[in-house]
């Protein structure tokens, strides 16, 4: 089975809101995925993108996507951010995350960033597996912190 790797567009977006969608449920967070697909649109390809996508398509079907975003480290300078790396489950084992990874690393790599990073949960040990073979760091020391909007709202009143 051959499949290509290329640019995602605004037209790939309903495919890549499904692969958002299945990842997760893969994280058993099905029910978390707040964005739209006029978000992604918007937020992908308006007057200043917030992101990137690559896409990986098998039979003029998109089965796979890596979307990513700029970021500054005060310590490195330049880093891009993978927010997430997907393929469909039918279509996993055919070497397209692998594919879409190294996509995403040369692309980081042409920018010239110092650094690049995300995070993968503890329970997925595939993964945690692949990147180390592929020379990423994990590192155990240090904790995600997030705020939601209802946390965002209820910091602020308290001020």
């Amino acid at each position: 089975m051959s499949f290509s790797i290329r640019e995602g567009k605004i037209t790939d977006m309903p495919s890549v809101l499904e692969l958002i969608k299945e990842l997760a449920h893969f994280e058993n967070e099905a029910n978390a995925v707040e964005i739209s697909l006029a978000n992604l649109e918007k937020d992908g390809f308006g007057n200043s993108p917030l992101f990137k996508t690559f896409v990986a398509e098998l039979d003029e079907k998109i089965v796979g996507m890596a979307l990513f975003y700029s970021r500054y480290s005060t310590w490195k300078g330049p880093t891009i951010h993978l927010e997430d790396l997907i393929v469909k489950k039918s279509k996993r084992g055919l070497n397209i995350g692998s594919a879409l990874y190294k996509k995403v690393i040369e692309y980081g790599s042409n920018l010239g960033v110092k650094r690049m990073e995300w995070v993968v949960l503890d329970w997925n040990t595939p993964a945690i597996e692949f990147y180390k073979k592929t020379g990423a760091h994990i590192l155990e020391d240090w904790k995600t912190v997030q705020m939601d909007e209802q946390s965002i709202k209820k910091y602020l009143e308290t001020l």
